[in-house]
């Protein structure tokens, strides 16, 4: 008789430490499984003026990507490119970025032309108003030449240089017909980059691609046909498409980064015409 109750007492206790081992499991669960349907935010990262520094951008979009409340992000672009290697890191770091499981749109406000229509080959979707300015899909290698100048002013210019084209480029001679060959080898090669970026990421041919990497620039509605954009459309139906793709019922909620004070982004829109050409380098850049 003892031995019955001692052996349903520990029945009753072996059950007893069972189910709160279960109730224990299932709290933890609750605490780590992330819950989906909180991830309603929408970022919206924007890429404004001509680009020098890939640095804060790629930085908003690791912010952005680890955020496990965001579901998607949305690149707001109004750009005229800039300098080559910067928008080509930012490009490779959207692709990333999707690799990782994030979905990325671009929406193009005014203008998303050369380095600024080079980002926007990195994501999923291509949104851009039907007057908005994109395209020149080119490179430039900007060039000056001040010996006349220099000449009337008495001044001369030497260099003690290691080797004879380390002084390629310099604005203070004439460029010899070699170091133009050199020069134009280089840019070539670049814009093979280029085109293989647009060909990759609007999944066309090459050969279709160089039919209007020429530097030329379209419309939204000319980009629209001629494959380069995907929808016509503004910063808000970009967003509602980026919604409907990441699966948020209603309106979801924007995040975005506070704009800098307008005088900052004029200073630095001004300085960027001053760079010499020497430290301006290769540039994916539409304007004068």
């Amino acid at each position: 008789m003892f031995k019955d109750s001692l052996s349903k007492i520990g029945a009753a206790l072996a059950l007893f430490f069972a189910i709160m081992l279960v109730l224990e499991a299932l709290t933890l669960m609750v605490w780590v499984v992330p819950d989906i349907s909180k991830a309603r935010k929408i970022a919206v990262l924007d890429v404004e003026g001509t680009i020098l520094d890939a640095g804060p951008i790629i930085s908003q979009l690791h912010k952005y990507k680890d955020d496990p409340s965001i579901a998607g992000i949305v690149i707001r672009i109004n750009s005229p490119g800039g300098m080559a290697a910067a928008a080509q890191e930012i490009y490779q770091e959207i692709k990333k970025v999707r690799q990782e499981g994030k979905r990325v749109f671009a929406s193009i406000e005014s203008l998303g032309a050369s380095g600024g229509y080079y980002i926007a080959c990195g994501a999923e979707t291509i949104f851009a108003n039907p007057s908005t300015i994109t395209g020149s899909i080119g490179v430039i290698l900007p060039t000056s030449n001040y010996q006349e100048l220099m000449n009337k002013l008495g001044i001369k210019f030497g260099a003690i240089k290691s080797g004879a084209y380390k002084d390629i480029g310099s604005p203070f001679k004439d460029m010899t017909a070699e170091e133009k060959v050199i020069l134009q080898e280089f840019v070539d090669d670049v814009q093979a980059q280029f085109i293989e970026a647009v060909a990759e990421g609007r999944k066309m041919e090459k050969s279709e691609v160089k039919k209007v990497a020429d530097g030329r620039i379209f419309t939204g509605r000319q980009a629209l046909s001629l494959g380069l954009v995907d929808r016509l459309g503004n910063l808000n139906d970009a967003i509602s498409w980026t919604a409907k793709r990441v699966g948020i019922e209603g309106k979801p909620q924007i995040v975005r980064e506070k704009k800098t004070f307008p005088f900052l982004e004029l200073f630095s829109e001004a300085m960027s015409k001053f760079i010499p050409p020497k430290t301006a380098g290769m540039m994916y850049y539409w304007g004068g």
